[in-house]
C-alpha cells in the first residue's frame, strides 16, 4: 500500500458526447469511470459539460432540461467508489445556471466549481446563458492540494489559476470545449506552458473530442507536470482515456487548512501504465482529420447512415467524396454524375474514374432533356432575351433537385461541395449546388483544397486523377467556361479574402498587404458583401479557421455599411 501513497494517478477520458443526449453521455461517463478503475486511478476528469455536451446553446433555457442533466449527475455519482471524478455539468441555484465542474469522490459530491470567466466572442455567447462563479474551492488528495477551473479560465492571465495557486493549489485540473482551428494547437501548448511558469503547477486538461454542427472539438488532452514535460497526451480528434502518475513528494502543499476539502482515491494494486503510442500531426493532417470528423459525427449523430456527392469531375466533389469515404465507409457513399451539353468528355471519364478507385456506387443521370423541358416552358417569358447566369444557374438548380430527389426517396445526406473561396463571393447557386445538408468545404479556400486532394493522394496512392488536379477550374454550365472568367486567380483571390473575412481589415490596409490593386480589392469587398443573403441560406459545414462563415462571422443582410 505504501506504493501507492508514491504517486497520483490521473486518468483524462477525452470523450465524443451528443449535444442533448443524456443518457448516452452519461453511460459513455460510466463507461471511462469503469476504465480508469481498472488502471487503479486516483482521478477520471471527463471534460466541460460533459453530461449534456457542449454547446446547448438554447437547451439551457429549458428548465427541464436542467433539471434533467442533474438527475443524470446523481447517475454518475453511484459508479465514483474509490475513485475521485470531475465531470461537467450544469449547476442551478435558484433563477441561475452556472457551467460547473463536479467534484465526485466514493459516491460523494464533494464540491462544485461553477466557471468565472465566461466566453463570449466567435461562436461562444454564454454569457447569454450562464452566471459567472466567484469561489475557487482547494482539494486535497494524497497531500497535494489542487484546484479546478474551466476551458477560457486557464486562458487568462493572472486569473483563476494564480488564485487557485496562491491559496496552495500544487496541480490544476482543467475541464475544456476547445474547438479546432488551425494554430489552436499550438497557442493551448503556449497557454499551458505560461500558467505552470507564472505558478509552479503541474496541470490536467481534459478537451471534448467529436463534431457538433459548425465546430470540430479535436481532444489534445494532456497532463504536463510543472518542468513543463508533457507525461501524458491524447491523439486528436480520437476518443481516449490517457494516465500519467505524478510523484507525490513533488507536489506536497503546506496549506492543509480547514477550507481545503479531503479526498481519497484508489486502494486497489495498479497495472503498469500502457498508454496508446501518441501520433503529432502536422497542419495538413490536422485540417484532413477534422474535416473527417466533423463531416462523420454530422451524419451519424443526426441519423443518416448514407451520404451523396454530385461528382463533376472537379477538384472540389473529388475532395469531399474522399472525406465522405474516410468518414462514414465507401459503401456508405454514393456518387451521382449529372451531365450536361456543356459536360466534357475529360469530367465523365474523371469521375468514372475517382468513383471506380474510391469504391463508391454512381450513378449518371444526365440533365439536358430537364434542361430542354425548362428552356421550352421559359421561351415566351423570356423572349427576346439573351442567354445568360439564368441559363447557367436553371442548371446548377436541377441538379440541386435531384440531389434533393434521391436525398428525400432512399434518405441520403447530400453533401454539398462548395468551397469558402466560392462562397465568400458568391460563385454559387442557391437552391442549386448550394442544396444540400452539409458543406464539408466551406471554410476551405479553393487553394487549400488542392493542398489536401494531394495530401490525401500522398497518403492513399493517387486516387484522385492527375488531370483533375492540373485542369483549370471550371463550372461547365456553358461553353470553354472557366471560374478565371470572372474571377482572379486562386492564389490572390485567397490572399485576399482571408484580409478581409478573418482578419476584418479594411481596403487600403489590404492594398498594402498584398500590393495587389485597389480597384481588384474593392471588387472582391463589394462581392463578399452582397453576397451576405447567399451565405445565411447555406447549410452548416465545418469551421477550421479563426472566423468561419456562420456564427462565427455574423453581419446583418441588411447592410450599407462601405470601407470602398
Amino acid at each position: 500500500m505504501k506504493k501507492q501513497n508514491k504517486t497520483l494517478r490521473i486518468s483524462l477520458a477525452q470523450i465524443n458526447p451528443i449535444v442533448g443526449d443524456l443518457d448516452y453521455n452519461t453511460n459513455k461517463i460510466i463507461s471511462y469511470i469503469a476504465k480508469a478503475k481498472k488502471l487503479g486511478s486516483d482521478m477520471v476528469v471527463v471534460p466541460e459539460l460533459a453530461i449534456t455536451g457542449y454547446p446547448p446553446e438554447d437547451l439551457l433555457l429549458k428548465k427541464h432540461f436542467i433539471d434533467d442533466n442533474l438527475k443524470y449527475l446523481k447517475k454518475i455519482r453511484k459508479h465514483t467508489k474509490d475513485i475521485i471524478c470531475i465531470v461537467g455539468f450544469i449547476d442551478k441555484k435558484d433563477k441561475y445556471i452556472y457551467n460547473a465542474a463536479a467534484v465526485i469522490n466514493n459516491t460523494k459530491l464533494k464540491g462544485v466549481y461553477h466557471k468565472i470567466n465566461l466566453p463570449n466572442y466567435s461562436v461562444f455567447d454564454e454569457k447569454r446563458y450562464f452566471t459567472s462563479g466567484e469561489n475557487s474551492p482547494i482539494f486535497s488528495i494524497k497531500g497535494i492540494n489542487f484546484g479546478v477551473n474551466i476551458c477560457w479560465d486557464i486562458w487568462q492571465d493572472n486569473n483563476i489559476t494564480k488564485t487557485l495557486s496562491k491559496k496552495g493549489a500544487k496541480l490544476i485540473i482543467n475541464i475544456s470545449a476547445s474547438p479546432f482551428h488551425i494554430g489552436k494547437r499550438h497557442f493551448r501548448r503556449q497557454g499551458l506552458i505560461k500558467r505552470i511558469d507564472e505558478n509552479n503547477i503541474a496541470i490536467a486538461y481534459c478537451n471534448l473530442v467529436g463534431g457538433i454542427d459548425e465546430l470540430v472539438f479535436d481532444g489534445d488532452s494532456l497532463i504536463m507536470d510543472r518542468d513543463k514535460k508533457i507525461v501524458a497526451i491524447a491523439n486528436q480528434f480520437k476518443e481516449e482515456l490517457v494516465s500519467a502518475d505524478l510523484p507525490v513528494k513533488d507536489y506536497l502543499s503546506n496549506n492543509q487548512d480547514k477550507s481545503v476539502i479531503k479526498l481519497k482515491g484508489a486502494i486497489k494494486n495498479r497495472p503498469v501504465l500502457n498508454n496508446t503510442s501518441y501520433v503529432a500531426l502536422d497542419t495538413l493532417s490536422e485540417i484532413y482529420g477534422s474535416l473527417v470528423l466533423g463531416t462523420r459525427d454530422y451524419v451519424l449523430k443526426n441519423g443518416f447512415k448514407k451520404v451523396v456527392i454530385g461528382l463533376s469531375g472537379g477538384i472540389d466533389s473529388s475532395l469531399v467524396a474522399a472525406i465522405a469515404v474516410d468518414a462514414v465507409g465507401k459503401n456508405n457513399c454514393l456518387g451521382v454524375f449529372m451531365s450536361s451539353r456543356f459536360t466534357s468528355r475529360a469530367s465523365i471519364d474523371d469521375s468514372l474514374e475517382l468513383s471506380k478507385k474510391l469504391g463508391i456506387e454512381t450513378f449518371s443521370i444526365p440533365i439536358e432533356d430537364i434542361f430542354r423541358s425548362y428552356l421550352k416552358t421559359l421561351d415566351n417569358v423570356f423572349k427576346d432575351r439573351k442567354s445568360d447566369i439564368t441559363e447557367e444557374n436553371i442548371q446548377a438548380r436541377i441538379r440541386g433537385n435531384i440531389l434533393m430527389a434521391l436525398s428525400n426517396k432512399f434518405k441520403w445526406l447530400v453533401l454539398t461541395t462548395g468551397n469558402k473561396s466560392e462562397i465568400s463571393v458568391g460563385y454559387c447557386t442557391l437552391y442549386g449546388d448550394m442544396a444540400g445538408g452539409f458543406a464539408v468545404l466551406k471554410d476551405v479556400p479553393k487553394t487549400l483544397v488542392y493542398k489536401l486532394a494531394e495530401f490525401f493522394n500522398k497518403n492513399n496512392g493517387n486516387i484522385i486523377p492527375d488531370r483533375i488536379l492540373k485542369k483549370a477550374p471550371s463550372a461547365e454550365l456553358k461553353a470553354n467556361q472557366k471560374d478565371q472568367d470572372k474571377l482572379p486567380a486562386y492564389d490572390v483571390l485567397d490572399e485576399i479574402l482571408k484580409y478581409y473575412v478573418e482578419d476584418d481589415l479594411p481596403v487600403d490596409k489590404i492594398r498594402k498587404k498584398t500590393g495587389k490593386g485597389l480597384n481588384l480589392i474593392r471588387r472582391i469587398v463589394k462581392l463578399v458583401d452582397s453576397n451576405e443573403y447567399k451565405r445565411r441560406q447555406a447549410p452548416v459545414g465545418v469551421k477550421i479557421s479563426k472566423k468561419a462563415f456562420g456564427k462565427d462571422r455574423r453581419l446583418p443582410i441588411i447592410n450599407k455599411y462601405k470601407d470602398y
